[in-house]
């Protein structure tokens, strides 16, 4: 038997088992049979955490048990399970440390259950504007990394695009790592609407550093402001761009804790 507990921000969901409760399973089988929506419980991801003294650490694996080096709302739903774990924290900020490295988070507000944090996620990388040859089309990218892969598509949002492109972007060569991809629309001056195909997963209601790479590229080549509103199906994230790097305000929420009785 395992515990576990659900948590999510805007839709984008995650389970989180203590990493001393995994011992020597198999972490990408189990993630695979967690996060199934249908034989198991459900959710984008598995994070395995163990609690710090700052907050806590985590590994993350994708519904189809690949690698993730970090999530902004995983980030956020862990930080609030710290925040209810370990309530001294609440007003010192929270350390969650990724495979992608630290990231620090304050507590903003609480809206009923769920918790408004504000996250350094850290400067973006490698942002370039490419053009790949994807099934039959020319398509221009902006690729970059946020912790993680990314890659965003300006245009109208077309449903039908969206999922004919998507998976073949996420695994295209120009990425062998694969990558998470972004359909994103414009609308200055400080906004960015987006659809989001992760890596690993498929569509989501949201994504954080989705939300961080669309607004990077939205600034970088569509003009945007740089303190940007990112609007995904599951809500509204608030972007910024500092000097010191990139900034993600959002929600959390706990929803369920439970016991995986199929070892």
């Amino acid at each position: 038997m395992l515990d576990f507990i659900k948590a999510h921000a805007y839709g984008n969901d995650f389970l989180f088992i203590a990493r001393d409760r995994v011992g020597d399973l198999d972490v990408v089988t189990l993630a695979r049979r967690l996060c199934d929506r249908h034989i198991g419980v459900g959710a984008d991801g598995l994070i395995v955490y163990q609690m710090t003294p700052e907050g806590a650490s985590m590994r993350l694996r994708n519904a189809d048990g690949s690698r993730a080096e970090v999530s902004g709302n995983g980030v956020r739903c862990l930080a609030a399970i710290v925040a209810e774990r370990q309530p001294h924290l609440r007003a010192h900020g929270i350390v969650i440390g990724t495979d992608s490295g630290e990231k620090r988070l304050t507590l903003e507000g609480q809206e009923g259950e769920r918790l408004v944090f504000r996250a350094a996620m850290g400067q973006p990388a490698s942002v370039r504007q490419v053009t790949l040859d994807v099934l039959d089309e020319r398509v221009t990218v902006v690729a970059l990394s946020v912790g993680n892969p990314q890659c965003v598509v300006f245009g109208p949002l077309d449903e039908a695009r969206f999922r004919r492109l998507g998976p073949a972007l996420e695994h295209h060569p120009a990425f062998p790592e694969g990558t998470n991809v972004e359909f994103a629309q414009i609308e200055p001056p400080d906004h960015v609407r987006i659809r989001i195909w992760e890596r690993g997963v498929g569509p989501t209601q949201a994504s954080g550093t989705g939300a961080c790479a669309a607004a990077v590229a939205a600034t970088s080549y569509g003009g945007t402001s740089r303190d940007a509103h990112v609007i995904s199906p599951g809500g509204s994230q608030r972007v910024e761009w500092r000097d010191d790097g990139l900034y993600l305000t959002g929600w959390a929420e706990i929803t369920v804790a439970g016991r995986w009785l199929l070892t």
